[in-house]
């Protein structure tokens, strides 16, 4: 299979607004690789197994390297993935209260192979502790499993959405209902929305950077250094209005207002959120000395997606700009 972006341009289709794709029947396509990272990050990190012996946990995702996309053909979609996943684990005896380290390697989770085939090594650094691998290499690995079958399970609902595009009877479907709700609803002093309501909640994080406010204001708002702290191409316009796209497509929104080394206001919103729902994210930035506070308030994020969007501020937005901060004289 071709890797992603080097699909024969003549088979693939974009999704647009006109309805182009109609019926689903051409061929669209739409990375998940930054979403599995993250994904991949959420279900493996902070598994526990425990026995009479000890205490392991899974602690961090050393690496994880690969890709993975989905496709729709004819109303029918195609998972590709492929990954190299490295994991690092610590557990401690029981009885000595000794701590140990060691190493998960998945060498290839990949659609061609059911999970329960997939080949999870799991090895301990030298010296004693034994009982800690081996509590690893059973309940470990049936847990690790787990996981993987979850981050599946949500590639296949959670990131497809809105990809089946509605045909022409499905639309049909939807006015006929929509009609007969309108007939027999009672005229309220007040227009009612038809639809569901998403319960959300809000975040306010807050974090250091060791830069001057201008700087920081930049990172947020010019293209270069937007897509040298994603480290993905973006679309940027930076303007009451303005349109912004990042990480492959995974997060778009728009610009609601900008005061100038001060606050950005935008509405905002990942692929995978309900079709047309966004959040409010207002950044506040406050200089202190020889360092700059960025106070985050988001509010609209739905219930099920904050931990997602707690995920994704601090790890691919916070450290990865602090990383770009270290590069940058």
């Amino acid at each position: 299979m071709a890797k992603w972006g080097q699909g024969d341009p003549r088979w693939i289709v974009e999704q647009r607004e006109d309805g182009t794709n109609v019926n689903n029947w051409h061929w669209t396509e739409r990375d998940a690789t930054s979403w599995s990272k993250g994904k991949l990050q959420e279900f493996l990190v902070g598994i526990v197994v425990e026995n009479e012996a000890g205490r392991c946990e899974i602690s961090e995702l050393k690496q994880v390297e690969g890709e993975a996309s989905c496709s729709s053909r004819k109303g029918k979609l195609i998972f590709f993935y492929e990954w190299n996943i490295k994991l690092g684990w610590k557990g401690t005896v029981k009885v000595s209260g000794a701590k140990h380290k060691g190493l998960i390697e998945i060498p290839n989770l990949s659609e061609e192979n059911e999970v329960d085939d997939t080949e999870v090594n799991v090895s301990k650094k030298k010296g004693d502790g034994d009982m800690l691998k081996d509590l690893m290499k059973t309940a470990g690995t049936t847990k690790v499993r787990e996981a993987l079958e979850d981050y599946l399970k949500a590639l296949k609902t959670e990131f497809t959405v809105g990809m089946i595009l509605p045909t022409k009877t499905m639309v049909t479907q939807e006015l006929t209902v929509k009609r007969k709700l309108s007939e027999n609803t009672f005229q309220a002093s007040s227009p009612v929305a038809l639809g569901v309501r998403i319960p959300t909640v809000a975040l306010h994080m807050t974090e250091l950077f060791d830069t001057a406010v201008e700087h920081l204001y930049n990172i947020f708002t010019v293209k270069d250094l937007v897509q040298k702290f994603s480290k993905s191409p973006a679309v940027l316009e930076a303007e009451k209005g303005g349109k912004f796209q990042m990480f492959d497509g995974n997060i778009t929104g728009e610009y609601i207002e900008l005061l100038t080394n001060k606050k950005i206001v935008m509405k905002w919103r990942c692929r995978n959120w309900p079709d047309e729902h966004y959040a409010t994210v207002a950044l506040k930035f406050v200089p202190t000395p020889r360092q700059t506070e960025l106070q985050l308030d988001c509010k609209g994020v739905p219930v099920c997606k904050e931990e997602n969007m707690k995920f994704c501020w601090q790890k691919q937005h916070f450290e990865e700009i602090k990383s770009l901060l270290q590069l940058t004289p």
